[in-house]
């Protein structure tokens, strides 16, 4: 008689089955009462940022609670079979419940901690807190559910109307968080906003739905280009002042540069320590033509000559500086290239008319660079569109819109083209490459050119949107980016060979000094540690390309079942990892 011991975790028996559904009514209820606590009063002063003394209705950081309780509703709804929402969590409700009630409980317990620590005591909390405190601890019942992991079926066919309906909601839901994320006014709510999205990004992911809205964009794509850049387009449109809109353009600048980076680390596998020099190239270049008064050079190119110079500037430094050092690889190249970034700096400085000639001033910079003006259309100035009025910092952000836009094409073509293909081959093996007949060399300095020329292309529009470069803005690792480090981080951090990956990488390393201004002093300890929790549990990075998961990833497969031990009878399944 052979015995079956195979057990399952999706399909439990005995006692565990009966108990289940009164665990997920129990987890469903908790949410429930989550977000019936932010309706109350958290503290009886408004000492604390945010307003959290009204009954009635919720404020701060109370919204993100209620967000998190609301998931944990919706999808314990689902978890118990409730039609019409099971298209919610293709592959299971599980895991996507520990994580939105990981999301609730974190979210709740940092905001009456953060009262608690600010005010000076429990006393300054009033009941609703603490009924929050506990109401968010009972969905952490749904760790006790078995999981419910499977594979996704096949989705049911709809009309090419409504699918794409799907993608520009899924867009518009996108660009609202994005937006809600940038115009935080204070720490706390940030920090309580990544905590929120952090776990509900997570969740999605784990219930299936993200891999489904990807299958739409991917059959979609051209409505999915289209939809991304009219999301982004309507940013400025949301603001009444520049206040915001000034951290979206710096962040499109860093996110232009670490995608011309990812050309040369993510594609060509050349480890660049010193590629914010190239940003620098272009930068000084726009500034001594662009009719600064502190130039050195008289003269005032228009627009579009002081971009394609300071592009082209770049361009041939990337020559020179390639030329000499591709030849060598790994941890060489990287200290050679670091190099050329420390002397870049360094250089800038002496050239001051006392250690050099008088070019950029030294360490004083080129101050009084004028705002671009392009067809009669001063982009220091205000102007109305469409009967909202959009200020200086609005026209450049449309403006990096427009280069991220070529940047991206540029990446996409290449990428897919025989030149990328043999810069995926020359990072696989070089060696191997070499002999297949890739001319290694040559392959190298055109990745190395192009990125350093889309570096220049952004830093001439950074030269005006700051009005100044000084010699301190591109350093290897410093408090703001883009620098080096940081842009380095942003690739790895987001996904290498991608081009959303880099994209969210620096939108995030951007975002959260500017937005925690306390941990000024802590950056580089803090994404350190976020590194190496990334290169322990995502090596591949948050948007993986499918290469690298596959690379990473290729033990975790299911084992065969073991036929070693049939001989007395029983049979064995093991699960992989």
């Amino acid at each position: 008689m052979t015995t079956d011991i195979t057990k399952t975790a999706a399909t439990p028996a005995g006692d565990d089955a009966s108990r289940t559904p009164l665990i997920r009514w129990i987890v469903t209820a908790g949410g429930l009462a989550t977000v019936a606590s932010t309706f109350t009063a958290w503290t009886y002063t408004d000492a604390f940022p945010g307003d959290l003394t009204v009954y009635g209705y919720p404020g701060g950081l109370q919204i993100l609670t209620l967000v998190a309780g609301a998931l944990v509703v919706l999808y314990g709804l689902a978890s118990l079979g409730i039609k019409g929402l099971g298209w919610l969590a293709p592959t299971g409700t599980t895991k996507a419940l520990w994580f939105f009630a990981l999301g609730a409980f974190a979210t709740t317990w940092f905001t009456t901690v953060a009262i608690a620590w600010q005010l000076g005591g429990l006393a300054n909390l009033e009941p609703g807190a603490f009924a929050a405190a506990v109401a968010s601890a009972v969905p952490l019942a749904a760790f006790a559910l078995p999981d419910d992991t499977h594979k996704a079926k096949r989705p049911r066919e709809l009309p090419s109307w409504a699918e794409i309906l799907l993608i520009v909601a899924a867009f518009a839901v996108g660009m609202y968080v994005i937006t809600y994320g940038i115009d935080t006014e204070y720490s706390e709510l940030f920090t309580g906003y990544l905590i929120t999205v952090g776990f509900a990004v997570a969740g999605l992911i784990k219930a299936g739905l993200t891999a489904r809205l990807s299958g739409l964009t991917s059959k979609y794509r051209q409505v999915t280009v289209i939809a991304a850049f009219a999301a982004a387009i309507a940013f400025p449109f949301t603001q009444n002042t520049d206040t915001y809109t000034l951290i979206a353009v710096n962040i499109l600048i860093f996110a232009t540069v670490a995608l011309g980076l990812n050309i040369v680390v993510g594609l060509a596998g050349l480890l660049d320590l010193g590629y914010v020099a190239f940003l620098g190239v272009g930068a000084y270049t726009a500034a001594l033509v662009s009719g600064s008064t502190a130039s050195a050079f008289d003269v005032q190119f228009p627009f579009w000559a002081s971009v394609l110079t300071g592009a082209v500037v770049s361009l041939i430094f990337g020559v020179i500086i390639g030329a000499p050092t591709l030849r060598l690889r790994g941890d060489y190249l990287a200290i050679v290239t670091l190099g050329f970034g420390e002397i870049f700096r360094i250089a800038m400085g002496n050239l001051d008319g006392v250690s050099g000639p008088r070019i950029t001033n030294g360490p004083n910079g080129v101050p009084n660079i004028p705002d671009l003006e392009f067809f009669g259309y001063n982009f220091g100035e205000s102007h109305t569109v469409f009967g909202i009025e959009l200020g200086a910092y609005a026209n450049y952000y449309l403006l990096m819109l427009v280069a991220m836009a070529l940047v991206i094409i540029v990446f996409s073509r290449a990428g897919s083209s025989r030149i990328g293909r043999a810069w995926v081959a020359i990072r696989e093996d070089e060696t191997a490459a070499t002999a297949m007949g890739i001319n290694g060399f040559r392959v190298k300095l055109i990745a190395f050119a192009l990125g350093a020329t889309l570096a220049g292309l952004a830093g001439t529009v950074q030269a005006h949107v700051q009005h100044t470069v000084v010699p301190e803005m591109y350093q290897f690792a410093g408090p703001v980016p883009p620098n080096s480090a940081f842009l380095l981080a942003a690739v790895i951090l987001g996904g290498m060979g991608t081009v959303t990956g880099p994209l969210l990488g620096a939108t995030l390393l951007y975002m959260i000094p500017a937005k925690l201004q306390f941990l000024q002093d802590y950056q580089l300890l803090g994404f350190g540690i976020a590194l190496i929790l990334l290169m322990r549990f995502r090596p591949e990075g948050l948007i993986a390309n499918r290469r690298a998961q596959l690379e990473y990833h290729e033990n975790d497969q299911l084992d065969v079942p073991d036929k070693g031990l049939t001989g007395s009878g029983v049979g064995i399944t093991k699960a992989g990892a």
